[in-house]
């Protein structure tokens, strides 16, 4: 089978969805806090420093982790959390209630 020149597009597939701005797929995820959509980010599109709600911790540049917003709220109110702490904020104790009124 012949190659395709360097940049040449396939027509036989629908074309790729805009990137989305922090890398993964985004889902819904509804929880007895309520409806939140959450984004995995891989350690490559992770460039920047944030401090996870959960833990109080650093999430480094470089470190995969998940942005999570409320369904019903705007992006601006996403915040960037450990995935660990995103999947365990309900059950431990201290610092890691949700940055948002419920």
């Amino acid at each position: 089978m012949p190659r395709r020149p360097a940049g040449a597009v396939r027509r036989d597939r629908p074309a790729a969805r805009e990137a989305a701005p922090f890398g993964g797929r985004e889902e819904r995820q509804d929880t007895r806090e309520g409806s939140f959509l959450v984004r995995a980010v891989s350690g490559a599109a992770a460039v920047k420093t944030y401090r996870c709600p959960g833990c109080q911790q650093e999430v480094r540049a470089g470190v995969p982790h998940v942005v999570v917003w409320p369904a019903d709220g705007d992006v601006t109110e996403r915040r960037h959390w450990h995935g660990s702490c995103w999947h365990r904020r309900s059950t431990r104790g201290g610092p890691g209630r949700l940055p948002w009124p419920i």
